[in-house]
């Protein structure tokens, strides 16, 4: 009797302890997640407000320089395309560097004050958002560790929590071998 009472015992202090592990586990996936959610929607506004001030700046640049046609082509083009934030902002590079290069190749432009206030904006935005790249890698990686580890890869399993993609869209585990090309 005293032995059958020992055994329930002890395996209500071995169901109590798991279940105390699940738990803090748990937690700790959600923590991950709150963070990597809140990470995403930061990067999202910087992104959406770097292409609204590209889209401003086609305006300020024909005005001052005169041109006729378009600048920044892609930009135009981006507006009627469903793309993820990751292939927006590697857009949005490419159109920095024209940006930039348009900057360089014309003095004129640094006399507009509202040229400057656009160029301030977004070096800012780009600072910024790569800043938040890095935050949110680093909280990806924790969370991908978590997530292979043992034996919070248990939990993982239960709650169908999956590793997670790095913010440049590169996933280390594909057969992909041309993850670093731009």
């Amino acid at each position: 009797m005293v032995l059958v009472l020992l055994i329930i015992l002890l395996v209500i202090i071995i169901i109590g302890l798991l279940s105390i592990y699940y738990v803090v586990t748990y937690n700790k996936y959600q923590e991950y997640i709150i963070r990597i959610n809140e990470s995403e929607s930061k990067i999202d506004n910087n992104i959406r407000e770097k292409f609204d001030l590209l889209g401003k700046a086609i305006n300020v640049i024909k005005g001052t320089l005169d041109i006729e046609g378009d600048i920044f082509p892609d930009i135009i083009k981006l507006r009627s395309r469903k793309l993820s934030s990751f292939d927006l902002n590697r857009k949005l590079v490419d159109t920095m560097l024209e940006f930039d290069r348009i900057k360089e190749e014309n003095e004129k432009l640094l006399k507009s004050d509202t040229f400057k206030e656009i160029d301030e904006k977004l070096h800012t935005i780009e600072s910024d958002i790569d800043a938040l790249q890095k935050y949110y890698n680093s909280i990806i990686s924790k969370y991908n560790t978590l997530v292979r580890s043992f034996p919070s890869n248990i939990v993982a399993l239960i709650s169908k929590y999956k590793v997670k993609t790095y913010f440049d869209g590169k996933d280390m585990n594909d057969d992909i071998t041309n993850d670093f090309k731009l």
